[in-house]
């Protein structure tokens, strides 16, 4: 979901805030966002954990994760390519690596009932590229692996699904309209 059909526009936003979140573009990205990310860290839990890695308060690392939550917007090139893919006919799901608090926000998003079903790491303990989300999904809705596709914006994520026998496209983050260009013209 982050980065591929909901983003935040980092230019709109200061160089502290930027730098504040650089590590969500980490590869590997830090155990305590992980953990966040599984459902093992509470939101106390991962303030505490932030403020310590960015050696800021508590109420700071708060602040900032609340601001990021409400900052995350539809990125429209890719809610466009979504309306298409439904018309078209196809099933769409949900394979995200996502805390609590940001999947139930961005639950509350139009685009998000576009999808006919999810698998969310903090519901399942598990976060990609760990093999066994993969499994969930397609066995909770019974996927013929050689004819889905699974689009992330991470090559890790991407390389362990076409493992799975899933054929994997790399969503480039930096070029959404590139990206749903190359996916229109396979899918549709």
């Amino acid at each position: 979901m982050g980065r591929v059909v909901f983003a935040q526009n980092l230019m709109k936003h200061s160089d502290e805030y930027r730098e504040f979140f650089s590590y969500v573009a980490q590869s590997p990205m830090p155990q305590f966002w992980v953990d966040y990310d599984l459902g093992f860290s509470s939101w106390e839990k991962v303030v505490s954990d932030l403020a310590a890695y960015r050696s800021v308060s508590e109420e700071y690392a708060s602040d900032m994760l609340t601001l990021s939550i409400g900052r995350q917007r539809t990125i429209p090139q890719t809610a466009a390519l979504i309306a298409d893919l439904k018309a078209a006919g196809y099933k769409l799901y949900v394979l995200s690596n996502m805390s609590k608090e940001f999947i139930e926000y961005l639950r509350r998003q139009e685009v998000y009932a576009a999808f006919d079903g999810e698998v969310i790491s903090c519901e399942e303990g598990f976060v990609k590229p760990m093999p066994e989300i993969y499994d969930v999904l397609i066995g909770r809705f019974s996927l013929d692996a050689s004819r889905t596709m699974f689009i992330d914006d991470r090559a890790e994520n991407v390389y362990m699904g076409e493992q799975k026998g899933i054929t994997g496209f790399h969503f480039n983050r930096d070029d959404y309209d590139k990206s749903c260009a190359e996916l229109r013209e396979i899918l549709l």
